[in-house]
């Protein structure tokens, strides 16, 4: 598996093509094309897009933001965070191990991850080593996002 390589996706008229693949599977809330939709009209040079090529087809991607720590309302102490987005691999690719390298690339930045699952996913995130972050109403607005802490954080006691 060392030969998977998650690489940064560039926002252009090709990785919207190569998006378009995915909604032909995918589930609506996955859908990134909106986001690399406004991406590209905003000129935003920062792509939060990654993606593991199979050959020259993108196989797997996520979005991934870093979250400033004056935003964070999940971890103890306070900092910068990672929240990944819609990670989602081809159906055929499924099980190779394209996911889990896209989450180890994201824990590589030693950042708390936030992710909200989708579409019966708990059992990978588990298996990643996220934990279900303690429910706060006011926080979590209707979600239930599970978290992953590098060594030394841990999760805030929300303010129930």
């Amino acid at each position: 598996m060392d030969t998977i390589q998650v690489q940064k996706l560039v926002v252009n008229f090709k990785t919207l093509e190569e998006f378009k693949r995915f909604k032909e599977y995918g589930n609506q809330e996955l859908s990134m094309l909106e986001d690399l939709q406004s991406n590209i009209i905003e000129n935003d040079s920062v792509s939060p897009f990654y993606g593991v090529y199979y050959g020259n087809a993108l196989v797997a991607r996520m979005s991934l933001y870093q979250v400033s720590s004056r935003y964070d309302d999940y971890f103890e102490p306070p900092q910068d965070y990672l929240e990944l987005w819609k990670l989602e691999v081809l159906p055929d690719y499924r099980s190779k191990g394209y996911g889990k390298k896209l989450v180890d690339f994201a824990k590589s930045f030693q950042l708390p991850i936030k992710t909200n699952p989708r579409i019966n996913s708990h059992g990978f995130w588990e298996k990643m080593g996220f934990q279900k972050a303690k429910y706060d109403m006011e926080r979590d607005l209707g979600e239930n996002p599970l978290i992953w802490t590098p060594t030394g954080v841990s999760e805030k006691t929300p303010s129930s």
